[in-house]
């Protein structure tokens, strides 16, 4: 009678396993993108739509609403488009490039031009952390883009043009830095642009290497542990990948933000595998997955 019944409990969980992993993925996924910013459903289908494309980054946050930047502002919306946090970028600058959400409330944002600085505000408007930065251009738009807050409360900034992730402290000083014109990516004539750089719960750091078409995996040293580019597809997926997320279960979701048909944005196994993409009509600049097969995403690293 035990024999039946654990013979019967290993086949359900055999059955339950090969059903799951039958399932083909469905992300629903937030959209920063040139002409659509906003919510696509786990059916492809726009669900929430800003009114306004064009964003450069942006999240949904825990209470539901929605937070994004554009070049000259950044908005957090209800769902009924009530806006309740609103900054406008100052006139020293000429872009904004970051937006995020921080643990302690304040919001996380970079301005971009004659005087690069990485700024804390509170909830209303006031400017409590101005970190300067050290992009090594005087090209606006290419000093930097995804910039993100670590537990450690200092700042993971990509730098395009410097070929370098500098890690900040909140007085301005640069504390370590990444390279990413290393010989075996290529070296500078790869034009391997950090764009998207994420601190992971490993230690480690996840860049997006832009016009390098590439998005690699860097330990503590810097060095390059993990690699995936268009090498490793046939049909060559990665076009300027801008933003990056690692999903919980391990699996890379990049985004080929030239692309303007086919796929724009993808999910990748660590053995390059593609396991999911989405080619719909939105070009994607940044997104947020948000959940998978109807089931919220928890446990993703602080980014």
């Amino acid at each position: 009678m035990i024999r039946t019944l654990f013979l019967s409990l290993i086949c359900s969980i055999l059955l339950a396993s090969l059903s799951s992993a039958d399932e083909p993925i469905a992300h629903s996924f937030f959209v920063a993108g040139p002409s659509f910013t906003g919510i696509i459903d786990e059916a492809g289908k726009e669900s929430w739509n800003s009114g306004r494309g064009g964003a450069r980054d942006g999240y949904v946050l825990e209470n539901g609403n929605v937070l994004i930047a554009w070049g000259n502002e950044v908005k957090e919306f209800t769902q009924d488009h009530e806006v309740v946090f609103h900054y406008v970028k100052s006139a020293d600058n000429k872009e904004i490039g970051t937006v995020q959400r921080l643990a302690n409330g304040n919001t996380l944002i970079t301005e971009l031009g004659g005087k690069p600085r990485l700024l804390e505000v509170t909830t209303e408007g006031k400017i409590v952390i101005e970190c300067p930065l050290q992009p090594e251009t005087k090209n606006a738009h290419m000093q930097t883009r995804m910039a993100r807050k670590l537990k450690s409360g200092n700042y993971l900034v990509p730098h395009l043009l410097a070929f370098k992730v500098k890690e900040y402290a909140p007085d301005g000083r640069v504390l370590n830095e990444f390279p990413t014109d290393l010989p075996e990516l290529g070296g500078r004539p790869a034009e391997n642009w950090p764009f998207t750089a994420i601190r992971l719960a490993n230690g480690n750091t996840l860049v997006n290497l832009t016009h390098g078409n590439k998005t690699v995996e860097m330990d503590a040293t810097g060095k390059v542990i993990w690699k995936v580019s268009n090498d490793d597809f046939e049909g060559k997926p990665f076009a300027d990948p801008c933003g990056a997320q690692r999903l919980p279960n391990g699996n890379t979701v990049i985004a080929s933000y030239a692309a303007k048909k086919g796929i724009k944005l993808f999910e990748v196994t660590r053995d390059k595998k593609m396991v999911w993409d989405y080619s719909g009509p939105h070009r994607v600049h940044h997104f947020q997955v948000l959940t998978t097969n109807g089931k919220p995403l928890s446990g993703t690293p602080l980014k």
